[in-house]
């Protein structure tokens, strides 16, 4: 199963990153960092549809990206039109990298969300180290007392958490943590199918405070209009906006149609 893959090679990299930076230090580093954390929470609990503007070069279900857009010109139209931006830095199957991270930390004001495999707490320290407002829980890949651990942790460093679910038990899972933001994603990690109806299964268990997100499989105008019938706040869109010319003018065009139906 590929995300055992995954987990396995994440596994691998953070023995080397800890060879790099050791753990001391780098909790010693996210305890000093100064950087006030942008409310992510905040940023998506508002009228309207929120979107989380996704960076990412490669997905496993989908191969390298068709990015036709630089880096610079991505964020500058994310920066106008977005309300979060999404980074990846998972090295080997979505080819990210925590210096993409820290390059679009350095040119866009917006609240960032560290989109990783997180399995351990150095990851959450870097996370604040390199400017992250928001980590990425995945309750697929943790357990219960991991996912208290790693979201309290997240917390006493001042950043938001976005947990992840993919069916009913994750969800209660979720809302077990009092979880303020929860994404429900669409495509399942054990086979990489996609189905919106997920969303509309589990927007059932979700109270009225969560930010309640919809992630994965956002592809045309008739997804927006069916995911604001399933009560939705906000949209994390990666592939779309990585192989759209204009990212920014999408967003807009999908806002507006969020507030007409």
């Amino acid at each position: 199963m590929i995300l055992d893959v995954i987990v396995e090679d994440k596994k691998k990299r953070l023995i080397q990153a800890k060879n790099k930076i050791s753990m001391e230090e780098m909790k010693k580093l996210a305890i000093q960092c100064e950087r006030e954390s942008v409310s992510f929470y905040q940023a998506l609990k508002k009228p309207g549809l929120s979107i989380i503007g996704e960076f990412k070069k490669a997905s496993p279900s989908h191969g390298k990206m068709d990015n036709k857009v630089e880096l610079t010109d991505r964020i500058d139209q994310y920066n106008a039109s977005v309300d979060a931006i999404s980074c990846l830095t998972e090295e080997d199957h979505f080819l990210g990298s925590v210096d993409y991270f820290k390059e679009i930390r350095k040119i866009s004001p917006l609240p960032m969300l560290r989109k990783d495999f997180i399995i351990d707490p150095y990851q959450i320290f870097e996370a604040k180290v390199i400017g992250a407002d928001c980590i990425l829980l995945i309750a697929a890949i943790l357990t219960d007392r991991e996912m208290k651990l790693f979201y309290e942790l997240a917390y006493d460093l001042g950043m938001d958490v976005l947990v992840e679910v993919h069916d009913e038990e994750e969800m209660k899972r979720a809302l077990g943590l009092d979880a303020g933001i929860i994404g429900v994603n669409n495509r399942n990690l054990k086979d990489f199918t996609i189905d919106l109806h997920i969303t509309e299964k589990l927007s059932k268990m979700v109270p009225e405070e969560v930010v309640f997100i919809s992630e994965s499989g956002v592809a045309k105008d008739e997804d927006i209009a069916f995911l604001k019938g399933c009560g939705v706040d906000g949209l994390l869109i990666g592939t779309v906006f990585m192989e759209a010319q204009k990212p920014g003018e999408l967003a807009d065009k999908w806002k507006r149609i969020f507030l007409q139906h």
